[in-house]
C-alpha cells in the first residue's frame, strides 16, 4: 500500500533471532566500549574505538614495515552476486570501490552519520560495503541492503528491469551527496550554497559555457558544476561528425588510424565551436538585440576523478539502438588542450597543441573501464579495474579474472573513469603525488 519493499517475513524473523543470540554473545564478551555510545539499534557496535594495547604495540615495534603488494595481492577483489539484472550496479560500485581516494576515505571511518535514521543513509551502507570488500573474505558478496536503499532513494531505478549503468551512478552520486552533507567535510566550505562533501571534492568538475553574439562578439560565460562528460558518437544522429578523417593526430599518445576514432576525437568534437543558427537567437547583453551566436563548452576545472559517458544508447522518434563504434582510449590521458585556458590554442575547432606542455596538473591515468555488451533491450554490464600499477582485473559479476592492458583499450567501452596523476593541496599549493595508486 505505501510501495515500500519488505523481506520474507519468515526469514526477517529468522534474522532478528540470530541478531539477538549475536547481541547477547556481543555483551558477554565486550566490556571496554560502552554499548550505549556506539551500538546502533538492531545492529551492535558501529565504529568501536580502538587503543592499542602492550602487546600490539610490541607487535608493531617489531614489525615496523607495513605489507608489501605484490602482484599476488588479492585485498580489495570480491566479486558481487547478481540479484536479479543488477549487473549494473555490481560493475559501478567495483569502478567507486577501487577510486583511491574514496577508498581512503572510508577505510579510514571518516563518515560521521547524523540523519535522523541511519539505517536509511547510502553512505553507511557504501562505508559497510568498503569494509566487506576490503576484508579479504574471498567468497562473492550480496549487496542486497544497497539495493534497497537504491530502490528507496532513486524509485526509477527500483524493481528487477534492466537498468542504465550511466543512469545508476549519478544516481547513487546524487544520493551520496545529499547524505554526505552532514560530515564535518560538507559542512567546512565558507561559502553556504557551495558543498565540499567527499563526493564533490572527487568527482565535481566545472565545465564552462561561452556564447560570443556574432555581432558585437560579446562573450556570455557561465560555469555549471558536473559529474561526468558525455560525449556524442560517429554514427550518431548529431551533427559535426566526421571529424576529418585521414588527418593525423598524435594528442594524448594516441596515433591515429584512418576509421578508428579516439576519445580525444571525441573531446575535440565536445568543446568545438558550434553555430546556434537563426532559429535560436539570443538578446545580447552587450549590444541588446537579437543575434546569432556561437556556443563553446571547455573544462574550467577539473576534477580528481574524470568520468567519461560515451553515447551508445540512442533514443530518438524514429528509432531506438544502442551504436557500437569502437572508439580508441589510452592508458594516460592530458586534459591540457579542453581547458578554459587553453582557449587560445584552440581555432575553429582545431587544436594547436604545444610539443610539450609539461602540465602534469591535468594529467589523469586510467583506472576503471565499464563495458556493455548486447543489444539495448538484452545486454549485459561488466567491468575492467586496476587493482594496483599495471595490474587489471575484470569483474563479471560474481566471477573476477585477471585481464590484460590489451584487453583493457581493446574492449569497447562505455564509461572511462580517470584519475589525476598529480594533487594539489587547497590551502598551501603543494603538489603531491598519489604514490599509493599509481
Amino acid at each position: 500500500m505505501c510501495k515500500d519493499y519488505v523481506y520474507d517475513k519468515d526469514i526477517e524473523q529468522i534474522a532478528k533471532e540470530e541478531q539477538g543470540e549475536a547481541l547477547k554473545l556481543q555483551a558477554s564478551t565486550s566490556t571496554e566500549v560502552s554499548h550505549q555510545q556506539c551500538s546502533v539499534p538492531g545492529l551492535g557496535e558501529k565504529y568501536p574505538s580502538w587503543e592499542t594495547t602492550k602487546p600490539e604495540l610490541e607487535l608493531l615495534g617489531h614489525n615496523p614495515r607495513r605489507r608489501r603488494i605484490t602482484s599476488s595481492f588479492t585485498i580489495g577483489l570480491r566479486g558481487l552476486i547478481n540479484l536479479g539484472n543488477t549487473c549494473f550496479m555490481n560493475c559501478i560500485v567495483q569502478a567507486l570501490t577501487h577510486t583511491p581516494i574514496l577508498r581512503d576515505f572510508f577505510l579510514s571511518d571518516r563518515h560521521r552519520c547524523e540523519m535522523p535514521s541511519p539505517e536509511l543513509c547510502l553512505v553507511c551502507e557504501m562505508s559497510s560495503l568498503f569494509r566487506e570488500l576490503y576484508s579479504g573474505n574471498p567468497s562473492p558478496h550480496v549487496p542486497y541492503k544497497l539495493l534497497h536503499l537504491v530502490w528507496i532513494h532513486a524509485r526509477h531505478l527500483a524493481g528487477y528491469r534492466q537498468q542504465d549503468a550511466h543512469e545508476f551512478l549519478i544516481a547513487a552520486l546524487d544520493v551520496l551527496h545529499r547524505h554526505c552533507k552532514g560530515d564535518d567535510a560538507g559542512k567546512a566550505a565558507n561559502n553556504p550554497n557551495h558543498c565540499n562533501c567527499i563526493i564533490d571534492q572527487i568527482f565535481t568538475g566545472g565545465l564552462q559555457s561561452d556564447v560570443t553574439c556574432q555581432a558585437c562578439h560579446g562573450v556570455s560565460t557561465t560555469i555549471d558544476p558536473c559529474w561526468d562528460i558525455s560525449l556524442d558518437l560517429p554514427g550518431s544522429c548529431t551533427s559535426f561528425w566526421p571529424m576529418s578523417p585521414g588527418r593525423e593526430s598524435s594528442v594524448n599518445g594516441e596515433s591515429h588510424i584512418p576509421g578508428i576514432t579516439t576519445l580525444t576525437d571525441c573531446l575535440r568534437r565536445f568543446t568545438r565551436p558550434e553555430h546556434l543558427g537563426s532559429s535560436a537567437k539570443i538578446k545580447c547583453g552587450s549590444c541588446q538585440s537579437y543575434q546569432e551566436s556561437t556556443k563553446q563548452l571547455t573544462m574550467n576545472k577539473l576534477p580528481v576523478v574524470a568520468c567519461f559517458h560515451f553515447k551508445r544508447f540512442e533514443h530518438s522518434a524514429k528509432q531506438r539502438r544502442k551504436i557500437t563504434t569502437y572508439i580508441s582510449f589510452p592508458l594516460e590521458l592530458d586534459m591540457t588542450p579542453f581547458m578554459a585556458s587553453s582557449k587560445e590554442s584552440r581555432m575553429n575547432g582545431q587544436l594547436q597543441l604545444p610539443t610539450n606542455s609539461g602540465n602534469d596538473e591535468n594529467k589523469y591515468s586510467l583506472f576503471a573501464v565499464v563495458n556493455h555488451q548486447g543489444t539495448l533491450e538484452s545486454g549485459h554490464y561488466t567491468s575492467f579495474i586496476r587493482h594496483h600499477k599495471d595490474q587489471w582485473f575484470k569483474c563479471d559479476d560474481a566471477v573476477i579474472t585477471k585481464a590484460s592492458i590489451k584487453d583493457v583499450l581493446d574492449s569497447e567501452g562505455y564509461l572511462l573513469f580517470y584519475h589525476k596523476q598529480v594533487l594539489e593541496h587547497e590551502s598551501e599549493k603543494v603538489k603531491e603525488m598519489n604514490t599509493q595508486a599509481y
